[in-house]
């Protein structure tokens, strides 16, 4: 929280995306006791356990909400269902249903989520900072246009462009109701929060423009009027040259930076503030001299301003435990050496 205030503390602060995963053993036992991903994002025993383990095993200075992104086209009735070895798939939206879309249930719906969210700020440690999260308005529609994932989102990059008003309508829906569910979420406990936009890397300037930076600035400052203090980190994956402004036009406390961004972007944009990443998730497979080299390099780059130490993206399932505890041990110990 410190950082996010835009102080320099050294060594950062830790976190990992996903870091409550299919790479502990432990999170693989409790999850074979859900009868579905989705039943284990609103089953709140169980999302508990899973959000607490990564934090008993390797006590990270944060613990992130489990759930998904896609709990927001599920709570608006998309039939979202995930198939194993395929991802997640739902109904396509066609142009007409998106004036139709009914959130009056989401609360409702989402109350396991907000569940989880009180019990889990009940049981962490009060020096753990408990991140709340969804995805941004642009992401979650790639997923609603094109009813799975895709490689480049061509399907909603070509209906934003024919449908033009349906289009913005849905951005603008999403925008609304993603910022009640992150509301929501902080009236429950989260201490700050993150807005995923993961395919933020596909658009163009003038759509960055128009599909990410202006719904996320309107959830931020919403949020900024609404819950005033908590703050908001936003990763733009891919964004790259992109991200030079985010900060400063989106109005969000932290910028996430992926692994490819250069260590020149990367330092001025933490001039303006907090930054958080950016390690390769593959260094943490790779383990050994690879991952001390790459952890080093994050440390030397940004360690001297605001920095919260991540990953570029999420943590793998091919990762190793060991090399996390590793990890761990490189970036605590950095200030003896």
């Amino acid at each position: 929280m410190k950082v996010l205030a835009g102080e320099t503390v050294f060594p950062p602060p830790v976190w990992l995306m996903r870091q409550a995963g299919r790479y502990l053993p432990e999170y693989r036992k409790t999850r074979a006791t859900a009868k579905g991903f989705l039943n284990l994002c609103y089953t709140p025993d169980l999302a508990v356990e899973v959000t607490l383990q990564p934090i008993r095993r390797y006590g990270f200075d944060a613990a992130i909400l489990f759930s998904d992104i896609l709990v927001i086209p599920d709570a608006l009735d998309r039939n979202v269902h995930f198939v194993e070895g395929e991802g997640p798939k739902m109904d396509p939206i066609a142009p007409e249903a998106i004036a139709r879309l009914d959130a009056s249930g989401m609360h409702d719906h989402l109350a396991p989520v907000y569940e989880t969210v009180r019990r889990l700020r009940a049981e962490l440690p009060q020096e753990t900072t408990l991140l709340g999260f969804c995805g941004a308005p642009w992401t979650v529609a790639t997923y609603m246009i094109a009813g799975h994932g895709t490689p480049d989102q061509a399907p909603a990059r070509l209906f934003a462009m024919q449908h033009a008003e349906e289009f913005k309508m849905l951005i603008d829906r999403l925008t609304e109701i993603s910022t009640d569910y992150l509301i929501a979420q902080i009236d429950a406990g989260a201490d700050a929060v993150q807005i995923f936009d993961s395919w933020a890397g596909v658009l163009s300037e003038v759509d960055f423009q128009s599909y990410s930076v202006q719904p996320v600035k309107r959830m931020v400052e919403r949020i900024n009027r609404e819950r005033p203090g908590v703050p908001v980190i936003g990763f733009a994956k891919g964004a790259g040259a992109l991200l030079e402004n985010y900060r400063e036009e989106t109005g969000v406390n932290c910028v996430g930076l992926d692994w490819t961004v250069p260590a020149s972007l990367a330092r001025r944009i933490q001039k303006g503030g907090a930054v958080q990443g950016n390690l390769d998730p593959l260094r943490v497979i790779a383990g050994g001299s690879a991952l001390d080299e790459g952890v080093d390099l994050v440390l030397e780059t940004l360690g001297e301003g605001p920095l919260i130490f991540n990953l570029g993206h999420g943590i793998t399932p091919q990762a190793d435990p060991e090399n996390v505890t590793r990890l761990m041990n490189r970036i605590r110990g950095a200030a003896k050496s």
